[in-house]
């Protein structure tokens, strides 16, 4: 359906209406555009498509298709592109550095590029890990009427007959390392591991993020499971670009759906599908661009009466096109819903409630990849907040898929990654100790790296249910083991963590929440007087003036004070 629109009231009257703009409106006639088209609402469409890696591959293509539902509910489409960093391509070396970073580049650039345009609308299309919340923090921050669209994750790879996905080899190359396996092996694995175009296939960052824009309310219901390579992608892409002109008529923005309640239960389906940490780095920071107070101990308060349903990698069987296929994300939220686990009444971007887009679905028993809540994997927990005197401001730990909850033991110290990796390689670590690799935090690193060689190098050792690891960085969603991440304040304020010697005994409580060091206050009292902050090597750049800026993990690491402080909304001009 098409809606007659009147430009005097949006904000791309400034660009397009009155003699004034007449050199505006030449750039549109350069263009192609006609007199009619240039009446139009103008409705930017943000793509993170690029050439690094398959989880963006296709963001263009489907950016393009968007523009045909634009065009045919009345609007005019504008296309511009972002970066990303890609964690699987950027992970074990200096380039993890760039990763979360890059989440603020991208919702800045949205947002720079949508005001310097002045577009009435959006629609955002994201596939690696942070470019999902750096596109959605951008819609929150202009609060323009706007959609995401996930571009979908890989299939699959197939090696000795069974499902593999790009973690199995991350943990073979410490299997390698063990003398477990022959190079060819390895060889053999990182090619049919990742075929084709697409996100990562388990229940990762991206995936984990997928099932947030929708079960938050950004995104169209079912229609970010779908893989990158089914053809349905279009048919959502298109969608989008008819249904955010609907939006526009209405005047439903981004805020008007992520409400409290909404952020609750995003956080609630980031517990039930054991999804990545990084979930309670970004829903803060989400929340942030509302104006929402919404921490870490928030998140965590949600995880604790959450049942683990979801039977995903890494912690479990399935990957993302199995979940589609047993219904996606709609389908886990029903029998949340129908248990008294989700606020039905929140809005979504079909101008209906998760209520009514629930009612829609029907429960199908014969899937085996999500579990009903009455009969869950586990209770509670597939992911968990641990405070205590190593973390007075939260950490955060996967459960999902582990058999062990509590681990005590002497701490094994490592200044960054790279050291302890190639502890991990020598096979220097013993059994029963607590890794902790510091000075990686949002502002220590700078850039709060992902440890995900690491930690997978220890399973593919056969060390990752034998040892514990925690660090003022973060894990990938991909990472499973006793893996604490978060740990807060970091190392490089001076946290518990950076005093921390190496015997210490740390105790690690999953089921009760808790994270303690087990050394006298004296003795620490004392080691502070000894501790100076250290100068990393990111004296200039992006990175330095990122460190500059970023706050605390437990808040969501973000760099600037969010919708509390502003004057004026975007969307208002």
């Amino acid at each position: 359906m098409s809606h007659t629109f009147d430009k005097s009231k949006l904000p791309s009257r400034h660009v397009s209406v009155g003699p004034e703009r007449a050199p505006h409106r030449s750039y549109y006639y350069a263009m192609g555009l006609t007199e009619e088209e240039i009446a139009r609402p103008f409705v930017g469409i943000a793509s993170a498509g690029n050439d690094s890696a398959p989880c963006n591959t296709t963001l263009d293509l489907q950016a393009d298709w968007c523009r045909q539902g634009v065009n045919e509910a009345g609007g005019m489409p504008r296309r511009f592109n972002t970066i990303t960093v890609t964690d699987g391509i950027a992970m074990g070396h200096q380039g993890m550095k760039s990763s979360l970073a890059s989440r603020e580049v991208i919702a800045d650039s949205v947002e720079l590029s949508v005001r310097g345009h002045c577009y009435d609308a959006l629609v955002t299309f994201a596939g690696c890990d942070k470019s999902l919340p750096g596109m959605m923090m951008a819609m929150l921050r202009l609060n323009v009427p706007s959609i995401f669209v996930y571009g979908g994750s890989i299939l699959p790879g197939r090696f000795e007959d069974r499902d593999v996905t790009v973690v199995d080899v991350f943990e073979v190359v410490g299997k390698y390392a063990a003398g477990a396996c022959p190079l060819k092996d390895v060889i053999a694995l990182e090619k049919v591991a990742c075929p084709g175009h697409g996100a990562c296939g388990g229940q990762y960052t991206a995936n984990t993020m997928a099932c947030v824009g929708e079960a938050i309310g950004l995104s169209l219901p079912n229609s970010n499971m779908a893989p990158a390579p089914y053809k349905s992608r279009e048919d959502v892409a298109v969608a989008a670009g008819r249904q955010v002109m609907e939006l526009l008529a209405k005047n439903i923005r981004p805020r008007d759906i992520c409400t409290r309640e909404a952020f609750e239960n995003a956080a609630r389906i980031v517990a039930a599908t054991g999804g990545s940490t990084n979930g309670a780095l970004h829903l803060p920071a989400m929340a942030n661009e509302c104006g929402i107070d919404f921490d870490l101990f928030d998140v965590a308060e949600i995880f604790k009466s959450t049942p683990y349903i979801a039977d995903l990698k890494p912690g479990g069987k399935y990957v993302a096109k199995d979940m589609y296929d047993a219904g996606g994300i709609y389908m886990l939220m029903k029998t949340l819903f129908d248990n008294g686990l989700l606020h039905g009444d929140c809005l979504t971007v079909t101008g209906k409630t998760i209520a009514e887009n629930i009612e829609e679905v029907t429960w199908n028993p014969d899937q085996k990849v999500i579990y009903d809540v009455k009969s869950p994997i586990t209770p509670t927990g597939g992911v968990v907040g641990l405070k205590g005197t190593l973390a007075p401001n939260g950490a955060i730990v996967k459960v999902a898929g582990m058999h062990r909850l509590q681990f005590e033991g002497p701490a094994r110290v490592f200044d960054c990654e790279e050291d302890a990796f190639a502890a991990v390689e020598a096979r220097d670590i013993a059994e029963g100790c607590v890794i902790v690799i510091r000075y990686e935090g949002p502002k220590g690193g700078p850039g709060m790296r992902e440890m995900l060689s690491t930690t997978a190098a220890l399973y593919g050792q056969g060390m990752g249910e034998k040892v514990a690891l925690i660090t003022d960085g973060r894990f990938s969603g991909a990472t499973r083991g006793f893996c604490i991440g978060h740990v807060g304040p970091e190392a490089a304020d001076g946290g518990p963590i950076a005093l921390v010697e190496d015997g210490d005994v740390i105790s690690i409580d999953a089921e009760a929440g808790t994270i303690d060091l087990k050394v006298a206050d004296a003795v620490l009292a004392e080691r502070r007087k000894n501790w100076q902050p250290r100068q990393n090597d990111y004296q200039a750049g992006a990175l330095w003036r990122y460190a500059q800026n970023v706050g605390p993990a437990y808040k969501g690491a973000v760099t600037h004070p969010g919708a509390k402080a502003e004057t004026h909304v975007y969307a208002d001009i």
